[in-house]
């Protein structure tokens, strides 16, 4: 009986490993991109900058830009569509260096430029990692 159970658990461990080695590293696997190249962050990147491109949980978005002019914004889904800073919201945050840099998580995530006006002109980004 010692043994049967020897081997199920030197299959499992076995499993483990091989799965743990088919995953890629997240570290390994993490890509900073410039939002807009060398445009910056501006307008209609959603169909300029963004087409072809697979973002992955921990890849870092630089978003470059006048921040004279401009700004940037996360912010949650709704905020996001209705172009609308939340006043108090736990998804929100406001940049304004004019070189920020963010990591991406898992899902869903939401860039606006907060100046009126400015995302209702598309200067607005939603980006999905994996």
């Amino acid at each position: 009986m010692a043994a049967g159970q020897g081997r199920g658990s030197a299959a499992l461990v076995a499993g483990l490993l091989l799965l743990c080695l088919l995953l890629p590293a997240a570290d390994a696997a993490a890509k900073t991109y410039i939002v807009g190249d060398d445009a910056g962050w501006s307008k209609n990147l959603e169909t300029t900058w963004l087409g072809g491109k697979t973002f992955y949980a921990g890849d870092v978005l630089v978003f470059k830009y006048n921040k004279e002019h401009h700004d940037l914004v996360m912010l949650g889904g709704k905020g996001y569509q209705r172009c609308q800073v939340p006043r108090h919201s736990s998804k929100s945050r406001v940049m304004r260096t004019g070189n920020d840099a963010v990591t991406l998580r898992r899902g869903n995530n939401y860039f606006i430029c907060g100046e009126p006006g400015h995302c209702k002109n598309n200067m607005k980004l939603a980006v999905k990692a994996w």
